[in-house]
């Protein structure tokens, strides 16, 4: 039995040995659009979140502080973060540790980004997973913010979604190593 019966190793084949370039291209390119417009929303949950703090630290000492202010600052904080996630890994924009790392030879690090690319992928999916299944538990409880009592799993959700997003571009990134690895030995 060979690999080509194990579901999803002919895809993986397909497109590291035949069409790899033009299917890896056409997932980035879906992959930065919605990253993007995740991005923009990630903005303006930003200056929301910037607009009540503003208003609460201006309404305090009036003596009339903005009901749930931290909530939403909480729940608008969550997701300029989560919406940032997967464009910050296109672009590389995150921090990286590699005292270690400049030592290896090209070969070790194509092999160790290959590694941690899969690894980020399982990750990120079951993070999504283990999110998603807690939105559904808030909902089905019915559960609301303390001091707003406004119902919260529809941001749990969205965390889950950009963790998906995020396995999206790490998967992306697992393609193009395995590509060009492969491109190496032809």
């Amino acid at each position: 039995m060979g690999t080509e019966h194990i579901p999803g190793c002919r895809f993986i084949c397909d497109v590291v040995c035949n069409r790899g370039e033009k299917v890896i291209s056409r997932l980035e390119k879906i992959s930065t659009h919605l990253n993007r417009w995740f991005l923009w929303l990630g903005g303006a949950a930003l200056l929301i979140m910037i607009g009540i703090a503003c208003a609460n630290m201006v309404l305090r000492p009036l003596g009339s502080p903005l009901k749930g202010a931290y909530e939403l600052a909480g729940f608008f904080g969550a997701m300029t973060v989560a919406f940032a996630l997967g464009y910050t890994q296109i672009t590389r924009a995150h921090l990286a540790v590699d005292i270690l790392a400049t030592r290896y030879s090209k070969k070790t690090l194509k092999i160790m980004n290959t590694i941690s690319s899969f690894v980020g992928v399982i990750f990120f999916i079951l993070v999504a997973w283990q999110v998603s299944v807690f939105g559904t538990t808030i909902r089905e409880r019915g559960e609301t913010s303390e001091t707003l009592r406004i119902i919260y799993h529809p941001f749990v959700y969205a965390v889950a979604i950009c963790c998906l997003l995020l396995a999206f571009v790490l998967l992306i990134d697992l393609l193009k190593s395995l590509a060009a690895g492969k491109g190496k030995d032809r």
